[in-house]
């Protein structure tokens, strides 16, 4: 059972390191629907970045431009 524990939080990491790792989603990002543009264009709510992706799918990556250095 000791045993169990640390191989059980390795598997959960190794997860979770998987999965984020083909997307580029901050917290910032907001995809909504727009049916007013096509069935199958997103808008972000935070940045107004638009893109189109295959129906069914989600975006994986923010598209916010990038801010100027100041």
């Amino acid at each position: 059972m000791v045993l169990l524990l640390p191989l059980l939080l390795v598997g959960v990491f190794a997860y979770m390191w998987f999965d984020r790792r083909g997307s580029t989603l901050t917290r910032d990002c907001l995809w909504r629907v727009d049916r007013s543009l096509g069935p199958d264009q997103w808008r972000c709510a935070a940045c107004g970045a638009t893109c189109q992706v295959a129906q069914g799918k989600e975006p994986r990556h923010c598209l916010r431009p990038s801010s100027p250095p100041s």
